[in-house]
């Protein structure tokens, strides 16, 4: 045995020696109820509880009656060093078992790993309680933020985001994403904690409404059809998000924006802008919208007076991988594919952008705004 092994002995021994007789301590209410619930002594693992009876420079005395005694030393006392500096003789503290009975006849314990495991209690009680806490953003990453409750950290995955923090990125680019959470960073979030994992010491966060029945409450008053005044919530480059009420946004898509050709959101609106909108659907908790839904639908005009082979005349509006977008009126648009003219390259040349030519209709079907066109010119 090493020297300090044998010293820490002898001075276990001397302590067990003069420890006076503690059966009065019974007495102690907080001892009582760990009777009361315990008829068996401590196991490894149990949380006890009990008064202090001795502090020395390198251990600390509980008394666990009828069990016997409690002793936090070695690196148990090291490790919360801290703590023990706040305890004095008599305070009743709470400590983990971490061996039933030692060489002395002691039961060890460890003050570090039963605040570790309060600290679990607390959030396992969170979670069932569904108890709303305001925490800091420390740091972002690519999947989420990183939060900080009871000196553990924390992971709020970007999913479980309002819908006014989410990072509204298109395709899904994680350096945008990234971007736009860094933005996050130093301010608070009224989150709920939904997972714990003491094993690996994580802990789970939600941004999102606690209770989803109340969700599905607030969405439940809109159907299809409905008809609203908004506000411009947020704007990216595949729509805008409007504010139809607080803790809820619909989604328009640049495609529902209006019947004509739509490519710089932000030119159009600005946060805050009142909006009309209407609702087109309804799913899993969200709400989708369309702004041209409200105006007049420019493609009834040809309905039964436009079809395949006719000729019209129509401008070059936009270059596209697949070919030109070429307008026959305002909000009516129809594709001359690149096949047409055997290349991307020889369709540019022959096509202005700006400039009106004949073209051939070769699909007309106005109930889905589809048209596509090809080049009638006999030169």
């Amino acid at each position: 045995m090493k020297k300090t092994d044998e010293e820490k002995v002898k001075k276990t021994k001397k302590v067990s020696e003069e420890m006076p007789i503690v059966e009065a301590i019974v007495e102690d209410s907080a001892i009582k109820k760990m009777i009361d619930s315990s008829a068996t002594p401590p196991e490894v693992e149990d949380l006890v509880e009990g008064p202090v009876i001795a502090i020395e420079k390198a251990a600390v005395y509980v008394s666990l009656a009828p069990f016997g005694t409690g002793i936090i030393y070695g690196k148990e006392f090291q490790n919360a060093r801290d703590i023990i500096k706040k305890i004095a003789l008599g305070d009743t503290i709470k400590a983990k078992v971490v061996d039933r009975e030692n060489e002395n006849g002691y039961i060890e314990l460890s003050l570090k790993e039963a605040k570790q495991a309060l600290i679990w209690s607390e959030a396992d009680k969170a979670i069932r309680g569904k108890t709303v806490m305001d925490l800091l953003v420390k740091e972002a990453n690519k999947g989420g933020l990183i939060l900080e409750w009871q000196g553990i950290d924390g992971f709020l995955p970007a999913s479980q985001l309002r819908a006014e923090h989410y990072p509204r990125v298109e395709d899904s680019d994680k350096d945008k994403i990234l971007k736009e959470l860094k933005k996050l960073v130093g301010t608070k979030l009224s989150v709920t904690m939904i997972s714990i994992l003491p094993k690996e010491g994580k802990l789970i966060f939600s941004e999102k409404d606690p209770n989803p029945d109340e969700r599905k409450e607030i969405v439940g008053k809109y159907a299809v059809g409905d008809e609203l005044e908004t506000t411009v919530a947020g704007i990216v480059d595949f729509g805008i998000f409007l504010k139809v009420e607080e803790g809820l946004e619909g989604l328009v898509h640049i495609s529902e924006i209006d019947w004509g050709l739509v490519e710089d959101l932000r030119s159009m609106f600005k946060i805050g802008d009142k909006v009309r909108a209407k609702i087109i659907e309804v799913k899993d908790g969200k709400i989708s919208l369309s702004i041209k839904a409200l105006k007049e639908n420019p493609w009834k005009e040809f309905e039964g007076k436009l079809k395949k082979d006719d000729t019209v005349k129509g401008v070059v509006i936009k270059y596209n991988k697949h070919g030109a977008l070429v307008s026959i009126k305002e909000g009516v648009a129809g594709l001359v594919h690149n096949s047409t003219f055997g290349s991307e390259s020889k369709l540019r040349e022959m096509l202005e952008l700006g400039k009106t030519y004949p073209f051939k209709v070769t699909l007309f079907e106005p109930k889905d705004q589809r048209m596509t066109l090809a080049f009638a010119d006999a030169k």
